[in-house]
């Protein structure tokens, strides 16, 4: 459904190093520098951006938003939480854990160090 996601950040080092550390545990290669100072994350035939916006103003998370990870397994989404918390992320909401509401599923959330609100979930 998407080609691309776009997220801003007030620093783009510190956020490529959050990055990095969770979309290792996915299966994904670190994120690559444009020479605007962007960093990409590519796989397949979607991509995940990081930039500073280019208004110039401060970069701010947006609130309601939430973006989803796609994992492999519930062992994975514990991965993934742990990494981002260590590279600079806060957990949010609930704890990592099975949610059922009629429709099964294991995932935990995290906050960027600029505040973005992500998610990473598997469907056993």
């Amino acid at each position: 459904m998407f080609n691309h996601i776009m997220v801003g950040s007030n620093n783009i080092i510190e956020s490529k190093r959050f990055y990095d550390a969770i979309m290792a545990v996915l299966g994904y290669p670190s994120g690559k520098m444009d020479k605007k100072g962007r960093c990409f994350y590519i796989g397949g035939d979607s991509a995940f951006y990081i930039t500073t916006p280019l208004n110039g103003e401060e970069a701010t998370s947006g609130n309601g938003m939430t973006i989803g990870f796609k994992a492999k397994s519930a062992e994975q989404v514990n991965e993934w939480h742990e990494a981002g918390v260590i590279h600079g992320g806060m957990s949010c909401e609930n704890p990592p854990g099975l949610r059922d509401d009629g429709r099964k599923r294991y995932l935990a959330y995290l906050r960027d160090p600029d505040g973005n609100k992500l998610c990473a979930v598997y469907f056993p």
